[in-house]
């Protein structure tokens, strides 16, 4: 328990005087460009933006950027192929849901295109993945009945980025539903 004693002035707190939440030293763009890029990789866009917006001049921010690509730190192409890699091998992703993660980011569609062209055989094919997953997913929704099984494993391929034809393909194989002769 605290003992009552003087109250702390103002603009200080029981540990003292504040601190000012402003650096000591502003950091340059270049600078502030590492730091970003050591958090994690960015597409060129992304980075510029980021920079803009911590209030470094256009011009600033393009010779830095130019600056960046040069020595190989900022390279879109690397940067789509890793994170498509992530999306179509770690979380079994779509086409759709990484073309909009892609874009997202700010990758041209051109860069897209090719990336996932080079990586179309690594990743296996979208239906083999969609029914991987879906047969993963299944062992969870097991205690649910079939219809409500069906239409949230249907849901969760969709929102992972596969068709919906191919969701419900993947969603019928999972689940060990017949589909009726027509």
């Amino acid at each position: 328990m605290r003992r009552p004693g003087p109250r702390p002035a103002k603009g200080e707190g029981l540990a003292g005087p504040r601190r000012s939440r402003e650096p000591k030293q502003a950091l340059g763009c270049h600078d502030r460009a590492l730091l970003l890029l050591a958090v994690r990789g960015r597409s060129r866009h992304e980075l510029s933006t980021r920079l803009v917006r911590a209030g470094f001049d256009d011009a600033e921010v393009e010779a830095e950027m130019v600056r960046l690509e040069r020595v190989g730190l900022v390279d879109d192409g690397a940067f789509a192929r890793d994170l498509a890699q992530h999306h179509l091998i770690v979380r079994r992703s779509g086409r759709r849901a990484v073309v909009s993660a892609l874009l997202a980011k700010g990758v041209s569609r051109s860069t897209i295109e090719r990336t996932l062209a080079d990586l179309e055989g690594d990743a296996g094919d979208e239906t083999e993945r969609a029914a991987d997953l879906a047969s993963e997913r299944a062992r969870r929704l097991s205690a649910l009945a079939p219809e409500v099984a069906f239409g949230r494993l249907v849901s969760f391929l969709m929102r992972r980025g596969y068709d919906a034809a191919t969701a419900r393909a993947a969603a019928r194989a999972a689940l060990r539903i017949e589909t009726p002769d027509t």
